[in-house]
Formats: C-alpha cells, structure tokens, sequence
C-alpha cells in the first residue's frame, strides 16, 4: 500500500462509519475510481480499531456510568437511567446479529451492487428527511420504552442492505419514534460500539484462517488516522444537526444515489 491509499482510506473510514451516507458506498467508488489493490483484512481491522477507539473515547463518561451502573444492577443496587441505557444497546444489537448470521452469504453474493446501493442511498435517505421533519420529538437516549427500543434495533438490521447506513438507519428509526435529532444521534453513537465490535471479530476470525503479510506502518497510520476522523466527525456531527437537522445529509444522499445509478447504469 502506499501512503496516499492508506490516508485515503483512513478518512473515508473514519467518516462515513458515523455520517447518515453509507461507508459501503463510498468505500466501494476507491477501486473503480484508482488502480488500487484490495487493502487486505489485516488493514480493514485496523481502521475498526480506529473507528472503535474513536467513538468510546467520545463517549467515555457515559459508557463508564453505564458499566458502573449496570455492576450496581447485578450486585442488587437497583436499576438506574444508565444501567437501562446499556440494557437498550444490548437489547437494539440483537437483530443485527441474528440477521446477519442468517443472511451474511446472500448479502456477500447478491446485493454488493450499485444498483442496490444507489437505490438505497435514495430510498432511506428520504425516509431520513421525512423522520426529521414530520416525525421528530424531544426525548433522549435515556427515555426510551422498550418498544422504541425494538424498532430502533429491527431498523438496524436493514442496515445489512448495502447502501442504508447504520447510522443513517437507527436515527431515522429513532426520529420515526420520537427522540430528538441529538438523543438519536448519540443513541446510534452508542449502537456502534458493538457493532463495530462483532464486525471487527469476524474480521479477525478471517484473518487467523486465511493469514496474510501485515504492513505493520500502514496499519498503525490507518488506525491513528482513521481514529482521529471518526472523533472529529462524531463532534461536528452532533454540532451541525442542532443548527441544520438531517437535510443537508439527506440532499446528498440523493444527489450521490443518483450519481452512482447514473454513472454505473445509464
């Protein structure tokens, strides 16, 4: 790898894993936009590593209440707002795993498309627009009802289809319910860590069966890099939707769908 792919790769890691856009859209432009080899999964760990590092960093007083909380809970001291926050992550994470156990192999063979990507980028980026200006609320990530909850982790789960956007996805769905657009947001910050988590692992799992030469420079300059976009990405995200919402995102979304549509089908 030389080093202009590696920062490359870096950023666009670090900020599509948290932005409403889809990373898998922008990811896969950098093959047929360069002559670039495939990265290897020895470096797309390390820019999950980065994107992890990143987001509990953001969010380490919360993710601290949360543990400690939940400690109490299990020790008897009673359930606090923090100790059901980290049942919600819990409970919001369990569709997508279940889902993507069940359909990982037909999502890997049949729907890394553009056709699919760009008609999803259009599809549920205007769900995104019309969640945040119909259907917003003022509740937080800790007044959330376990029926909210579901829905929020059901929706995650669509974000398996190419193109979606996780985070794009569980805020929409987190809108759709109620919540405020930086209750949402931080709640689908939160829904990251495991599923970052759980991706990372898989990854990792390929790697040990299928070992591979490790560019041990460019893995530690990806997960730096990578790390310190996702952080600045995760700040200025949650400041730029207090003043202009989801619209900017979902102009975009639609703007980049059709691009692609255009540009691979037309």
């Amino acid at each position: 790898m030389d080093w202009l792919q590696v920062v490359v790769l870096a950023v666009v890691q670090g900020v599509t894993e948290f932005l409403p856009i889809s990373s898998s859209a922008h990811l896969i432009l950098v093959p047929v936009l360069t002559a670039w080899d495939d990265q290897g999964l020895a470096f797309d760990v390390a820019l999950h590593i980065g994107s992890l590092a990143a987001v509990i960093l953001y969010f380490r007083h919360e993710i601290f209440r949360m543990v400690s909380s939940s400690l109490g809970a299990i020790q008897g001291k009673g359930v606090d707002e923090d100790a059901k926050l980290a049942l919600w992550v819990v409970v919001a994470t369990l569709p997508v795993c279940v889902f993507g156990f069940i359909g990982r192999d037909l999502i890997a063979d049949h729907m890394r498309s553009t056709l699919i990507i760009g008609i999803s980028l259009i599809a549920f980026g205007l769900l995104l627009g019309y969640a945040d200006w119909k259907k917003r609320g003022s509740r937080s990530e800790y007044h959330m009802r376990i029926r909210d909850v579901l829905i929020i982790g059901f929706a995650q789960a669509l974000a398996l289809i190419p193109g979606t956007s996780r985070s794009g996805i569980t805020i929409t769905a987190a809108l759709l319910v109620g919540m405020s657009r930086e209750g949402a947001a931080r709640f689908s910050f939160l829904l990251s860590i495991p599923v970052i988590v759980l991706a990372g692992g898989l990854e990792v799992v390929g790697l040990i069966s299928a070992p591979e030469s490790v560019d041990w420079p460019a893995m530690f300059v990806g997960t730096i890099l990578s790390g310190i976009s996702a952080y600045l990405c995760i700040h200025y995200f949650l400041v730029v939707i207090k003043k202009l919402g989801m619209q900017p995102f979902v102009v975009y979304r639609v703007l980049f769908g059709a691009w692609l549509l255009w540009f691979f089908h037309f």
